[in-house]
């Protein structure tokens, strides 16, 4: 299954608390962190769900 590198590009403080959860549920909590997610319906559930917070490429 494919993986996917997740960049936290904006500051979640302010925003929604199911934002704030969806970016932490994904081991973001600061800006320029990066994690690596498998590529499940889940996971693009949430990363629609904070989508102009992040950005998002195929890990390598």
């Amino acid at each position: 299954m494919a993986k996917l590198e997740i960049t936290l590009k904006k500051s979640i403080s302010g925003q929604k608390k199911n934002i704030q959860e969806s970016a932490k549920s994904l081991g973001l909590k600061k800006i320029g962190q990066k994690t690596v997610r498998e590529d499940t319906p889940i996971v693009i559930g949430q990363i629609r769900t904070i989508r102009h917070l992040v950005e998002v490429e195929e890990a390598k």
